[in-house]
């Protein structure tokens, strides 16, 4: 499938700044002769993937994202030996199997970052049965992950605790995002008040924090899930695994029908991320921001409409 793209611009917070260009939606052009899923005029998406082997037994089970070959969306070499470039283009071709459908009443820019971040909340959620009505899950980090992971989390039907560093993120958390309660990790006393509720705990921090208080919030059998992805090692408290049978897990993104079940539950329900829509000569502007974390909470770059084509088509 060729299409027309917005892409979404991501900041990996380590000490050498990056920008995915993963998160790519857009309108088919066209198809090839054998392509049987599309048509011309349809609302698409490439997430983080554009190729895996096909026969591992992690694709066999719908996880191509742990296949052990995989090709990602950029960086990656092709089947042809080619290097796969991503979504700074107006155009982009992939295989039909690593295409998603994005449904018609979602909007283009604001479903763009689903194909990440939300697909990295969802897919842990899925697997370790956090998404049953009423289960209360905690979400660490009120970010581009963070803020997805609550509306999911809320539409599954569960109470969500956002738990955060910063007391001045309680009113976005609760009034504006729709969580339930509102846990600041550094007030030793609302995290006694909390000990032993959670069910479940998607951390999605980047940055180096301690897992022990984490540890203590969850019920006995609880899960912490780790989708952040700190530089430095974590220490990670051996007792409260063994005395309480509690987990600690990581997850990366998710296969793709699992992904397009997430888009077909986000339009469901009305879950978008919260963007800024910039233009391609602003993104300069955009990565010096990033690195002062000043977004709400996904910039998206308007590809189609201020990126000038290349004269080869």
């Amino acid at each position: 499938s060729e299409l027309n793209s917005f892409f979404a611009l991501t900041l990996i917070l380590n000490p050498n700044v990056k920008f995915f260009r993963h998160e790519i939606v857009g309108v088919v052009t066209e198809v090839g002769a054998n392509v049987t899923k599309f048509k011309t005029g349809d609302n698409v998406g490439v997430g983080c993937l554009v190729g895996s082997c096909g026969s591992c037994d992690n694709c066999t089970e719908g996880m191509e994202n742990y296949c052990p070959k995989l090709i990602q969306t950029y960086g990656f070499k092709y089947y042809d030996g080619t290097i796969t470039c991503g979504g700074y283009s107006d155009h982009m071709v992939c295989d039909e199997g690593f295409v998603i459908r994005i449904p018609d009443n979602l909007p283009m820019d604001a479903a763009a970052p689903l194909l990440c971040a939300g697909i990295t909340v969802y897919s842990p959620m899925k697997y370790h049965g956090l998404d049953k009505p009423g289960m209360h899950i905690g979400v660490v980090g009120l970010g581009g992950l963070g803020h997805v992971g609550v509306k999911f989390a809320k539409a599954m039907g569960c109470k969500v605790t956002v738990i955060s560093t910063s007391e001045g993120k309680r009113d976005e958390a609760i009034n504006r995002l729709g969580a339930d309660t509102f846990l600041v990790s550094r007030d030793p006393k609302q995290v006694k008040d909390a000990m032993g509720t959670m069910d479940g705990i998607i951390d999605t921090v980047s940055a180096t924090h301690p897992l022990l208080p984490l540890l203590g919030l969850l019920k006995q059998k609880g899960i912490l899930v780790m989708v952040g992805a700190p530089v430095k090692p974590l220490e990670l408290p051996v007792l409260p695994l063994i005395f309480e049978r509690k987990m600690v897990v990581g997850s990366l993104i998710g296969g793709i029908k699992e992904t397009q079940e997430m888009m077909d539950m986000a339009a469901k329900h009305n879950i978008t991320a919260d963007i800024e829509l910039i233009s391609a000569d602003y993104v300069n502007t955009a990565m010096e921001r990033l690195e002062k974390a000043d977004v709400r909470y996904r910039f998206v770059i308007d590809v189609a409409n201020t990126l000038k084509p290349s004269p080869n088509l």
